[in-house]
């Protein structure tokens, strides 16, 4: 478990020498002519001009930005959270609520120099924490637009919140910069994996991630009811996979930590093309399941 006490200072990112921070953004940058920011590995040459298998380019996409009140009580408080969603995604989830956003590209080009004065935005409004919403395809272009905040003063919390598809090299690339990871963890079997997100990797990818952002950041910590730094992972109830749930319950508790701060969600509903099986909502018996395998491993923090 990471203590809290090795880096008192809130976000992290404001105490890394402007030297390593180029460094870093100089580096995520190189990998955009043969892209493997994401397990997908694709090789494109994104700064040639050529889009990944996630679909996007070289610049910067964002859908939209504002405070939002529906994200966890932790990060919501009075002020909202600063959420910012990049258009496309590196996971293929036939089920997803935000296809728009994540499978037909909604959004606009934008630079990192605007990039930084959304967060800027955010902050001046009143929000606890600048929240990256499927941020993982545009990690080059956004730790340039901390940095760049940062410069004219940004000091809120980063939130990397993402589908848990990630590549453990370019997580170390973003200790000290990133203090809230809050992934998804989707599925506990490769051919789920397969079949609803085009990604049979997925589970290995996933774990092998939260084992990264847990090493950087441990368990969540709240201060006066606010999350200022750790882990916090989101599983959505997905019909007739309670059997998953509940492995991947046990997952986090025995292999993650049992002091986990883990929001079960129940608000699964049909949505794009999904097949035969997820065509119904989860029923409540099977949410009452996965709630209790819960509280049974201790993993209460993010009950509600």
């Amino acid at each position: 478990m990471v203590s809290h006490s090795e880096n008192s200072r809130y976000p992290s990112y404001l105490a890394l020498e402007k030297a390593e921070f180029s460094r870093r953004i100089e580096q995520l940058r190189s990998m955009l002519e043969n892209c493997h920011l994401c397990p997908r590995d694709c090789g494109v040459n994104r700064r040639g001009g050529e889009r990944g298998y996630c679909r996007a380019g070289d610049k910067l996409e964002i859908s939209s930005y504002g405070a939002h009140f529906g994200e966890e009580d932790v990060l919501v408080g009075q002020g909202g959270s600063g959420t910012i969603f990049l258009t496309w995604c590196n996971l293929r989830c036939c089920f997803c609520q935000n296809w728009e956003i994540s499978l037909l590209g909604q959004g606009q080009v934008v630079s990192p120099e605007e990039a930084a004065g959304i967060m800027l935005n955010l902050q001046q409004r009143g929000c606890h924490n600048i929240n990256l919403v499927t941020p993982t395809h545009f990690t080059p272009q956004l730790i340039e637009a901390i940095y760049l905040a940062a410069e004219e003063g940004l000091s809120l919390p980063v939130v990397w919140n993402c589908g848990g598809y990630e590549s453990v090299p370019v997580l170390k690339l973003l200790k000290g910069i990133v203090d809230i990871y809050m992934p998804d963890m989707k599925y506990s079997r490769g051919e789920t994996a397969r079949l609803l997100s085009s990604a049979e990797d997925y589970v290995e990818r996933c774990k092998e991630s939260l084992r990264e952002m847990h090493r950087q950041v441990g368990d969540l910590l709240v201060v006066n009811g606010l999350a200022r730094r750790g882990l916090l992972i989101r599983h959505l109830v997905l019909p007739g996979h309670v059997e998953e749930s509940l492995e991947i319950l046990e997952f986090i508790a025995q292999e993650i930590s049992p002091h986990s701060y883990v929001n079960v969600m129940a608000q699964y509903r049909p949505c794009g093309r999904v097949p035969a099986s997820l065509s119904r909502p989860v029923s409540l018996s099977e949410y009452e399941q996965v709630i209790s395998r819960a509280a049974s491993l201790g993993l209460v923090r993010g009950l509600r």
